[in-house]
């Protein structure tokens, strides 16, 4: 998927300004050289950004709130401790996040910021310009004199130019960094790095290793959703390549693998079949039992987050653990400035 231009579109509120969306020709295109791609390995996957058009982004705010994801209430919690602390320490003029969805939990960090006076801007950036429409509309209703510049754009490996600030808070919550398997992640945050400059801070969710079973049933809920989630990317696929897949053809699989400290999810066929996909003019054949590797969640320590960091040229300036020490914020600045 190709970064949007962050050319603003013309708006009646001068605080609000929406980037245009991905083109959808950008999109198909991309997307068409990822599925030809993950599709004709041994191993079939398909990379976890494409579960995030309008649908996908509706299924994970639903999982957000189901009993067995922790991941967002302790990270919510934590986050409402440290908010006002962290910006204080920061001292921010534009607070940027990358992957915003609804924005829900950054309202405790728009809070503090908002609180420093006047002239605060939040940067959203996300692949759903829905969800990110919505949002900012939203934040403008709750924050009056906050100005919004939402940007919809794929940000791997790095995000697209941001608008100007004299200094720049960037989150990236959710423990979203798990996804990138090594040196993905450090590339992405490299990307990062090279957007910011001295005095500008990461605020880094990481959710940290703990009981398989707790983790392992944070991806396999017992209402499905997250099996809706994962098989929303075949639709995707469908709707967008003109493919022909069954979803109810795929059973939805959550596994740990130690030696990776990851959970990953998979779709698994229910039985031997074929799939075509006339925009790329391929036909996948599938075994009984094959699986697409659709994500992969790393799971992180405190020595892994900091070796991560420094590898990206940022370095660990803060990190706070929630209670029990199931997942911890991390703030980092750039290597070798203030």
């Amino acid at each position: 998927m190709t970064s949007a231009s962050p050319a603003v579109l013309s708006a009646p509120d001068p605080l609000l300004r929406l980037a245009p969306e991905l083109g959808a020709e950008a999109l198909r295109r991309q997307l068409a050289e990822d599925v030809r791609s993950g599709l004709t390995r041994r191993q079939k996957s398909l990379p976890p950004k494409y579960f995030y058009d309008d649908r996908g982004s509706e299924l994970f705010e639903a999982i957000c709130e189901l009993p067995e994801y922790y991941l967002t209430r302790t990270e919510t919690a934590l986050l409402a401790d440290i908010a006002g602390a962290v910006v204080a320490q920061v001292a921010p003029t534009q607070l940027v996040e990358l992957g915003s969805g609804a924005s829900r939990k950054t309202r405790l960090l728009l809070d503090a910021l908002v609180a420093r006076g006047p002239g605060a801007w939040y940067v959203p950036i996300d692949v759903s310009g829905g969800a990110l429409h919505a949002s900012a509309a939203r934040l403008r209703e709750a924050y009056p004199g906050l100005g919004v510049h939402g940007i919809v754009a794929d940000f791997e490996p790095g995000p697209p130019p941001l608008p100007p600030a004299a200094r720049r808070l960037v989150a990236y919550l959710g423990s979203s960094i798990g996804n990138f398997v090594p040196p993905a992640d450090a590339r992405l945050l490299r990307g990062l790095a090279a957007r910011l400059h001295a005095g500008d801070a990461l605020l880094l969710g990481v959710d940290l290793v703990k009981g398989e079973d707790v983790m392992r049933a944070a991806y396999d809920d017992a209402a499905g959703v997250t099996a809706e989630f994962n098989r929303n990317v075949l639709r995707v696929i469908n709707r967008l390549l003109d493919a022909d897949f069954d979803p109810a053809a795929f059973d939805h699989v959550a596994r740990w693998d130690a030696a990776t400290a990851s959970i990953e999810m998979h779709l698994r066929a229910r039985r031997a079949h074929r799939v075509h996909l006339a925009a790329l003019d391929l036909s996948v054949a599938f075994a009984a039992g094959e699986t697409i590797h659709t994500e992969t969640s790393r799971k992180f320590t405190r020595a892994s987050v900091t070796a991560l960091l420094a590898a990206s040229a940022f370095r660990l300036a803060r990190w706070d653990e929630a209670p029990g020490g199931g997942f911890a914020l991390a703030l980092a600045t750039l290597e070798g400035r203030p």
